[in-house]
């Protein structure tokens, strides 16, 4: 019995010790690459910091900060007189003409996320040793320490929601030798000037910027005096002792023992529809009052308020799982040990915490969502423009924020849908002459809702793709089934669903059989082979349009229910849903993704948008619709595992879906395989996975990844609908141990559970106003 119980009290000890354990990212050395570097962020203003001994080098960013001026939703305003042409060519199965006619059909591209500029701290400091660098996810807040000529030198570094500035505090171990000097750079037009202990730069975004991999003559950056969103940026030194001194443009410590750097940062940006430059805010005025009211606050409290605000979200949940735990090792050598195929629970945990910190730190801008880099951008010319890619990745950094008990964070996302209607619903009268609102490919933050490709030059196999409202309105169904907020409902999503579903039934018309389509249809970035030999892009019914008008005219109908207001809307949609073309079951048992069975340009190709049904959607499922399902399984063993990060993110969520956790927990490991930095040239193909700084490499670095593997944790874990909770559908051997506290589930519940040997041993749900949801644990219903 003593024997027993020792047994016990070991293995309470070595769960209690693994869910103690702090979370954090660690390595021996400084950054030399952006994605080597720690990120931090409080929803608004971000820095990156690489944490050098000689010079830290530190890259700023404002989520607000992007090129451009509200944009023309007119800019072509007879396009619709394009689309029977469009129509008329596809009914005479003649492709070419189809995809020639469509480029008719095209606007603008999408202006770009820029960076602010680069902090530097010189401290010339060569003969370094015990280097340690550390980024805490339970305080959000970085560490550097190491020694040089005899003393300890420390520096910590967080950005306060609350205070609205990053704050570096750095300290000497040997009174009076702390010195090091304060600069500022940024590849915009800027101005910088320097007072006493105050550093203040101003400046502006590009009036254009145009995307990474269009090739013009003229240069793809342009800049115009009084236009452009305005910045500023103040930096001031605080400290008890030591001496400042300063040049035009720089600040200098020296002789101290103590400092602490706070930074400010603000842009004119005053809504998507306001110029920037003549009705922007005083961003100037702004970051000066920021500034002015930290450094009236004592660190401590400074520091305190930072982790009150931030702990109240990342607490929510906590994750234990079992297994055999690694050696403590820097994090770029536990990814590479992790990629030999060793056991690493504790990284496993930390990504899927990290998937939290980063929505957490990223995501609190009224109306302005993260961008493919969420909010850590150093170039001018970023990938994709870092831009808001509706065709998935946009979608993709909000899949956690519900399940992972973050609906705050999904607001920004949610506020930018109000914006995208506004400019979508003339969208929708001028390329389509028809009602409601409709948001193409790319967006930004001036809510941009046209089909892209610089009106001719785009392809339509991703260029003209049309159902991005359809795609992002079932967030708001979404939100609600997590939350019960039925005001949100009522006041906000219903309105924005209903406009959505409103352009889906004016877009769809009758196949030979009768059967509602779309027509045109693009699936997004995928082309087709005609029997024929024709490479083509646009066609009618495709499987992924059909899906998503499928999930939102169910989503709406389900909110009728609840709101009781529209019933006559209700009763088209019904009559609507009813006709859909159904899905359809290719000759090699996969899910066709065109409406002919037709073969795939790229039978691997990362995008699987006519399996939005079984995810992101929730309409096909292994009880309700078990052909279509194994159709889905099928698809994605034609497809493989390798393939981009953010693609990844999804597929492990597709498997989760399918309740194959051995599956979904490979693709999660390769999710997690080492990539090397990019430095300056990206290697597009040495495939998806996680790069030193756990970010996403799809490659090249993309937020998404990140965000969707942090999801799918949750969903192997935790599956619900509005009627029902399944615990542990797709629970790998590996984590057959373990338990998680804060989940949230559809109805509004909050999960607690603990599990052993794959079963689960002790369960609760908790929601406001009290209730229980019907569950389905360990192979049966309670």
């Amino acid at each position: 019995m003593k024997n027993i119980l020792f047994i016990l009290i070991c293995l309470s000890c070595q769960i209690y010790a693994q869910t103690s354990q702090p979370l954090k990212l660690w390595y021996t050395k400084p950054a030399e690459h952006f994605e080597e570097a720690l990120v931090l962020g409080n929803g608004k203003q971000g820095a990156t910091v690489f944490g050098g001994t000689k010079t830290d080098q530190i890259y700023l960013n404002d989520l607000t900060l992007w090129s451009g001026e509200p944009m023309n939703p007119r800019m072509n305003p007879e396009a619709y007189k394009h689309l029977p042409a469009v129509r008329a060519a596809l009914q005479k199965e003649n492709y070419p003409a189809a995809d020639s006619l469509m480029l008719k059909m095209q606007g603008k591209f999408s202006e770009s996320y820029a960076p602010l500029g680069t902090l530097y701290l010189d401290f010339d400091h060569e003969n370094t040793s015990n280097y340690l660098r550390d980024l805490s996810l339970d305080q959000a807040t970085a560490h550097v320490s190491y020694q040089t000529q005899g003393h300890t030198i420390q520096r910590e570094y967080f950005v306060s929601h609350p205070d609205k500035v990053f704050v570096i505090h750095l300290k000497s171990s040997e009174k009076g030798t702390l010195a090091f000097r304060v600069r500022f750079d940024s590849k915009l037009k800027f101005a910088i000037h320097s007072s006493v202990n105050h550093l203040h730069a101003n400046g502006t975004a590009p009036v254009r910027a145009d995307p990474n991999y269009i090739r013009k003559k003229d240069n793809p950056i342009l800049f115009r005096p009084d236009q452009g969103t305005r910045f500023s940026t103040d930096v001031l030194i605080q400290s008890t002792d030591g001496t400042v001194t300063r040049t035009d443009s720089s600040l200098s410590f020296s002789g101290g023992t103590e400092a602490v750097v706070l930074v400010s940062m603000a842009t004119s940006f005053n809504g998507f529809d306001k110029s920037p430059s003549k009705e922007g805010l005083n961003d100037d005025l702004i970051a000066q009052k920021q500034l002015e009211a930290a450094s009236q606050v004592p660190l401590k409290v400074l520091k305190a308020r930072h982790l009150a605000d931030y702990k109240k979200f990342y607490q929510r949940v906590s994750l234990t799982l079992g297994g055999t735990q690694a050696p403590d090792m820097p994090t770029d050598e536990r990814l590479r040990r992790y990629a030999k195929g060793e056991s690493d629970p504790y990284l496993e945990t930390l990504y899927f915490q990290f998937g939290r910190y980063l929505l957490i730190s990223c995501s609190r801008t009224p109306g302005v969502p993260a961008n493919l880099q969420g909010l850590w951008n150093p170039h001018i010319v970023p990938r994709w423009s870092s831009n808001y890619t509706m065709n998935i990745n946009a979608e993709e950094n909000y899949w956690l924020a519900e399940n992972t008990n973050l609906p705050e964070m999904h607001h920004s996302f949610l506020g930018f849908l109000e914006n995208l209607e506004k400019t979508g619903r003339v969208t929708a009268q001028t390329f389509y002459n028809m009602p409601g609102w409709v948001v193409h490919h790319n967006s930004d933050i001036w809510a941009m809702t046209n089909p892209v490709g610089d009106f001719g030059s785009g392809k339509p196999s991703w260029a003209n793709w049309p159902m991005g409202a359809a795609w992002a309105s079932t967030h708001l169904w979404e939100h609600y089934l997590f939350t019960q907020d039925a005001n949100f409902l009522r006041a906000k999503a219903y309105p924005l669903m209903k406009g959505a579903a409103e352009f889906c039934l004016a877009f769809l018309i009758p196949d030979v059989q009768g059967r509602l389509m779309t027509s045109p249809s693009t699936s997004p970035e995928n082309m087709f082979l005609t029997p024929t030999g024709y490479v083509g892009q646009t066609s009618y019914g495709g499987t992924a349009d059909m899906a998503m008008i499928r999930e939102l005219f169910l989503d709406v109908l389900a909110a009728e229910k609840v709101l009781k207001n529209d019933p006559a809307f209700a009763a088209q949609v019904s009559a609507a849903l009813a006709k859909l073309l159904p899905y359809q079951i290719g000759a090699a048992g996969h899910l066709q993704e065109w409406y002919h069975d037709w073969a795939d340009q790229d039978p691997k190709h990362r995008h699987q948008s006519h399996l939005y049904g079984l995810y992101p959607g929730t309409h096909v499922t292994l009880e309700g619709t078990p052909a279509i399902a194994a159709a889905a399984r099928k698809t994605l063993e034609i497809k493989g595992d390798e393939t981009t990060g953010w693609s990844k993110g999804w597929r492990i969520n597709l498997w989760a879906r399918l309740q194959d956790g051995e599956h979904a927990y490979k693709m999660y490991r390769e999710l997690l395989k080492y990539v090397e930095p990019d430095g300056v040239k990206v290697n597009y193909q040495r495939g998806g996975g996680t790069y030193p700084n756990l970010f996403d490499a799809h490659p090249p670095f993309q937020i998404d990844g990140n965000f969707g593997g942090a999801a799918a944790v949750a969903e192997m874990l935790v599956q619900s609908t509005p009627d029902a909770v399944y615990l542990l559908p797709a629970l790998p051997k590996a984590w057959a141990s373990g338990s998680v506290s804060g989940l949230k589930t559809r109805g509004g519940y909050t999960l607690s559970m603990n599990w052993d040997k794959g079963k689960v041993i002790k369960y609760s749900f908790t929601r406001p106003g009290g209730g229980k949801p019907k569950v389905f644990v360990n192979g049966g219903w309670k």
